[in-house]
C-alpha cells in the first residue's frame, strides 16, 4: 500500500488555502496551521457592532479574467457567490465637475471598445489609449511615469484610478511591469475578462470559510491559534516544525511544507529571505445605510477623496488606496469627510449614519521596481519548501489574483516532487 504523503500549509489565508485545496484534490493529507483565531488574513469578514453588520476588513473586487481566483472559488463550490453584471460596464462620476459617464468594455475578447466612442471614457480619443501601448511590453525596472503620460483627461478619469487600485502607490511611481501585466488581463483583453465580481455576501462566506469546511470534511486539519515558532532542518530539508511548549511536529522524508504567511513572518521563519520591506495602506469605510434602489454594485469616483463606492444590502463602502496620509487622521473627522463625498456620489443625504473606519497601514507592499526585485520565488533552499503570498513573486501586484496563483504556484511545485 502506498503512503499518503502529508503537507504542512502555514498560514490560512487566501493564497494558503488555495494551495491546501489544490494539494487535497490532488490526494495528499493536509495540515493547515494559522497563527491568528481566524482563516483569510486580509480577505475575511468580521462582525461590526458599530454598523451591527457583518462587513469585510476591506472591499475586493474580482474581474471574469482573473482565471486562478475564479478555479479556486469553483473548486470550493462558491463561483457563484461572486456576483456582477451581465456586461463589463463600469459607471463613473466626477465630483469636481458633476460629471457622469460609463465604460462600456462590452463582451468581447479584444478591445474593440476603444474604437467606439460612445463607450469610451468622454472626451478621449483613439490616440489617448494607444500612448498607453508601451505598458504592454514595459519591465518590471521602469517606471509607470516613464512609460506613458500620466497626465489628460483618459490618465485621470480611467489610467490613474485603476492603477492606484491595482498597484495602491501614486501610479507614476509604480513599476510599469506590474502595471502593464494588469492592463494587458484587463483592458486588452476585451470586456469578457472584465467584467466585474463581487463577493456579495462577503469574503469569508465565499472565499475563506468554505474552503475551511471543505479541507475538514474530507478529513484535512485547519487549527487556528497555532503559530510557527521554528523551522528545523537537516541538510537541504525541513525536518520539523516547532510551534513552542514542546509542541513539535517530525516530518518524513516525502513530507512538504507550504510558507504562506505575511513577509515579516516569513522572513523571521527563515533568516536572509529576501521580502519586500515597505508597504503602503488601504483605508475602507463602510456606512449602515440602505444604498439607493438603482445604486451599482460599484462606483468610479473621481476627483474625490473616495476612489470606489460599494452598494451592499444595508451598507455603503468605500476603498481609498494609497491611503498613508489618512491613517492618523481622527476617525470621525474622516468618516465625516467621506461621507460628504457619498452623498455627492450617490444621491443619499442626512447626517452621519452608523459607520466604520479599517485602516489596514501594511495592506501591499509597495509596487514599485524598487520593492518588487526583493520579491522571491516560490522555491526555497530547502528542497521541500515553497513559499506563496501576494508577497512573492506572482507578475502580479497585491491582489486576490495573486495570492491564489502563489497558493497553486507553490501547490504544483510540491506535486512535482512526487
Amino acid at each position: 500500500m502506498v503512503k499518503q504523503k502529508h503537507v504542512c500549509v502555514i498560514g490560512a489565508g487566501i493564497s494558503g488555502l488555495s494551495a491546501a485545496v489544490r494539494l487535497a484534490n490532488a490526494g495528499y493529507k493536509v495540515a493547515v496551521h494559522e497563527a491568528t483565531q481566524q482563516a483569510g488574513g486580509r480577505c475575511r469578514s468580521y462582525f461590526d457592532a458599530a454598523t451591527n453588520l457583518t462587513i469585510d476588513n476591506g472591499n475586493h473586487l474580482l474581474l471574469s479574467g482573473n482565471r486562478h481566483a475564479l478555479s479556486y472559488a469553483r473548486s470550493i463550490g462558491t463561483e457563484a457567490g461572486l456576483v456582477g453584471p451581465a456586461r463589463a460596464q463600469f459607471p463613473f462620476v466626477d465630483l469636481a465637475s458633476g460629471r457622469r459617464w460609463q465604460l462600456d468594455l462590452g463582451d468581447s475578447r479584444l478591445p474593440l471598445w476603444v474604437f467606439d466612442e460612445a463607450r469610451r471614457v468622454p472626451d478621449t480619443t483613439l490616440r489617448d489609449y494607444l500612448a498607453l501601448a508601451p505598458l504592454a511590453w514595459a519591465g518590471t525596472a521602469a517606471l509607470v511615469g516613464n512609460t506613458i503620460p500620466c497626465k489628460g483627461t483618459l490618465y485621470d478619469r480611467l489610467v490613474q484610478p485603476l492603477l492606484l487600485a491595482a498597484l495602491n502607490v501614486d501610479p507614476p511611481e509604480g513599476s510599469a511591469g506590474l502595471a502593464g501585466a494588469i492592463v494587458r488581463e484587463t483592458l486588452l483583453a476585451g470586456g469578457q475578462a472584465c467584467r466585474p465580481l463581487i463577493a456579495r455576501d462577503g469574503l469569508s462566506s465565499v472565499l475563506i470559510e468554505p474552503a475551511v469546511k471543505l479541507l475538514q470534511e474530507r478529513g484535512h486539519s485547519v487549527q487556528f491559534s497555532h503559530e510557527l515558532r521554528t523551522l528545523g532542518m537537516s541538510g537541504d530539508r525541513v525536518s520539523e516544525l516547532d510551534f513552542g511548549g514542546g509542541d513539535k511536529i517530525e516530518l518524513a522524508a516525502d513530507d512538504a511544507v507550504v510558507l504562506a504567511v505575511p513577509p515579516r513572518a516569513a522572513a523571521t521563519l527563515l533568516p536572509g529571505l529576501k521580502t519586500p520591506t515597505k508597504f503602503r495602506a488601504i483605508v475602507n469605510a463602510h456606512f449602515r445605510v440602505d444604498p439607493p434602489r438603482d445604486a451599482a454594485p460599484i462606483l468610479g469616483v473621481v476627483g474625490s477623496l473616495v476612489e470606489w463606492l460599494f452598494a451592499f444590502p444595508q451598507r455603503l463602502s468605500v476603498t481609498i488606496s494609497n491611503g498613508d496620509r489618512l491613517v492618523d487622521m481622527p476617525r470621525e473627522e474622516l468618516a465625516q469627510a467621506i461621507w460628504r463625498d457619498i452623498c455627492k456620489a450617490s444621491g443619499v443625504s442626512g447626517d452621519l449614519p452608523p459607520w466604520q473606519i479599517v485602516r489596514e497601514r501594511r495592506a501591499t507592499f509597495e509596487a514599485t521596481p524598487e520593492q518588487n526585485a526583493l520579491r522571491p520565488g516560490a522555491t526555497t533552499a530547502q528542497k521541500n519548501l515553497f513559499l506563496a503570498g501576494d508577497w512573492t513573486a506572482t507578475g502580479l501586484p497585491a491582489t486576490i489574483e495573486g495570492s491564489v496563483r502563489s497558493g497553486d504556484r507553490a501547490a504544483d511545485l510540491v506535486l512535482a516532487t512526487r
